[in-house]
């Protein structure tokens, strides 16, 4: 397992993701990587401070991965209906779902 952490204005880390190693790759090969600049920032890390390469979670970056989140779930439900076929799911959630995407 690896982490992604989003880190507050003070330095200190406010939310802490554990991903499977194969996903995090997916996301380093997708256009999540794409979104924002990374810049340098100094940050306390377990009381040591450290340079990492940061990126601004600001309104644009902000709205960018929401969609791109979003977009990645509705593609994937896609392709597990596609996968699944009719037979295996009730009509109504098929329904629901095709609709939704």
């Amino acid at each position: 397992m690896l982490d992604i952490s989003f880190y507050i204005n003070n330095d200190q880390s406010s939310y802490h993701v554990e991903v499977a190693e194969n996903f995090l790759e997916w996301l380093a090969r997708s256009e999540f990587a794409k979104i924002g600049e990374e810049k340098p920032k100094k940050i306390l890390i377990d009381g040591e401070k450290e340079t990492l390469p940061l990126v601004k979670l600001g309104k644009v970056n902000r709205k960018k991965l929401i969609e791109f989140f979003n977009d990645s779930i509705v593609n994937e439900t896609k392709e597990i209906l596609n996968q699944l076929g009719e037979s295996l799911i009730k009509e109504e959630r098929i329904y629901r779902l095709k609709k939704l995407i």
